[in-house]
């Protein structure tokens, strides 16, 4: 072989890795760079002509679907409405704008699971993602929707032993087929269930009532004084009615949710335990959901000026803390896995919407397995405290929600809110059922009440819900 014909050679040799390197820098290193390049229209054409995969309910109704749109491209269709918008959100690819589990699934909705994401994907004439199976249940669904009738508030529902979400309602909600539509009442498209800042009221008494057992200072037989009122933190704080109980076990203290026998706890346990406790049931961190971190927000204490406090910190009044107020502002879903940690024997499952992603051709292509979130408590201690709720709803606050031959622990709030002497409350119910066999968790907010009470107003919402749910099976 003559020199010019090895030269020939090389420069072809060299021609051909420029163009393997130069084509490989557009199309695997810098592609994520191009398709973010604001002047390439490239990746939004591509988005408007995948159609996405469906989200459908536990029981395989669509909560929403893609339809054919202008130019070969595909538009979103919620079925439902107002019902799911919440949980499901909405997508507008044109725009660019997402929510909900539109957001936190747009990969596996747009294909990306099972192919249709990769660069041999783009090349499909007809892209099509993949399902979303939710664990969401619409008949309880719309019970909850029911039951709050048009007041603002929120029902969030769990399956205890998996974390799967079976309810996740708010109110006011908002039609996701036309989310720019001007809503009826204000603040429509927040999630309340995720990112409400509410008190809990009497029911963080389940948080307190665990520690105090767990931590081995207290059995639900201890006495303590139930005399009204007495100084927490310098300031009086006084019983339902003003009333003087006397000494009581920490059981009736619970059954009748005696605030200042459960402060006197709270102060004797002190910051670190009852901040370590909070902690396990996921105080202080997003909840662990397969949803939008931006829509979701962490339950924890807030300053006089509204601001989070540091977990434990020396500012905290850690007797109100005890009996839900001190600035205490939690989200219902966070009550609802209170409630589902209780009724799990102590452990407390990852909350989650999804159930399963299965592909075009019907094949699943992942399923979402139950974890574990924290172990919060001794099964022995998840059992004295089951025993506390049932007594507050077959003889203390929490009656109306009782089921007839289904037993149902339980625990009522009732938070005072706006100014002093218009007799503005905030109710609330957690509980869970069966209560020795528990398939539901739950935990209802009433945002706004004259006078009411959780065993007044939340109570019988929870209770339709729960018996909707058992009537199911679970």
């Amino acid at each position: 072989m003559n020199a010019a014909i090895v030269r020939l050679f090389l420069l072809v040799v060299f021609l051909f890795a420029l163009l393997i390197a130069w084509t490989s820098r557009w199309t695997v290193f810098d592609a994520s760079a191009l398709n973010n390049n604001e002047l390439n229209a490239r990746p939004l054409i591509d988005q408007l002509m995948i159609k996405r995969g469906r989200i459908v309910a536990g029981d395989g109704s669509v909560l929403a679907k893609s339809v054919p749109a202008a130019g070969a491209t595909w538009g979103r269709r919620y079925p439902t409405g107002s019902l799911f918008a919440q949980a499901v959100g909405y997508s507008i690819a044109a725009q660019g704008r997402a929510a909900g589990l539109e957001l936190s699934r747009a990969p596996e909705l747009r294909g990306v699971q099972s192919g249709l994401g990769s660069v041999f994907g783009q090349l499909d004439p007809h892209p099509v993602g993949d399902d979303v199976y939710t664990t969401l249940d619409p008949k309880a669904e719309l019970v909850a929707a029911a039951q709050l009738a048009g007041r603002a508030g929120s029902v969030v529902a769990l399956d205890p032993r998996t974390g799967a979400v079976k309810v996740m309602y708010s109110n006011p909600s908002y039609d996701d087929n036309h989310p720019d539509a001007a809503c009826a009442q204000p603040g429509c498209q927040v999630n309340r269930a995720t990112q409400a800042a509410y008190a809990p009221g009497s029911t963080f008494k389940i948080v307190t009532a665990t520690a105090a057992i767990d931590s081995g200072m207290y059995t639900p037989s201890s006495v303590i004084n139930g005399n009204s009122p007495i100084l927490v933190s310098g300031v009086p704080l006084a019983n339902d009615g003003d009333r003087s109980w006397g000494p009581q076990t920490l059981t009736t203290a619970m059954t009748y949710s005696i605030n200042t026998i459960f402060a006197q706890v709270a102060e004797h346990l002190g910051r670190d335990t009852l901040t370590r406790y909070m902690k396990r049931f996921g105080f202080y961190v997003k909840p662990p959901l397969d949803y939008p971190p931006a829509e979701l927000r962490a339950s924890n204490v807030l300053s006089f000026k509204g601001k989070p406090l540091p977990p434990a910190s020396p500012d905290e009044d850690i007797g109100r803390i005890g009996i839900g107020q001190g600035g205490l502002a939690v989200a219902p879903l966070q009550m609802a896995m209170v409630a589902a940690a209780v009724a799990n024997g102590g452990k407390l499952m990852t909350p989650h919407l999804t159930a399963r992603i299965v592909d075009q051709t019907g094949r699943t292509v992942s399923t979402i397995t139950p974890s574990v979130f924290s172990q919060v408590m001794k099964p022995s201690t998840a059992a004295a405290v089951t025993q506390m709720m049932e007594n507050v709803v077959e003889e203390g606050t929490g009656t109306a929600v009782q089921l007839g031959g289904i037993r149902v622990a339980g625990k009522t709030g009732t938070a005072s809110i706006g100014p002093a002497g218009e007799n503005e409350t905030q109710p609330s119910f957690v509980a869970f059922a069966p209560a020795r066999n528990p398939k539901v968790a739950i935990a209802v907010t009433v945002e706004k009440s004259q006078g009411g009470f959780g065993g007044t107003v939340a109570a019988p919402i929870a209770r339709a819900v729960l018996q909707t749910l058992l009537s199911e099976g679970g």
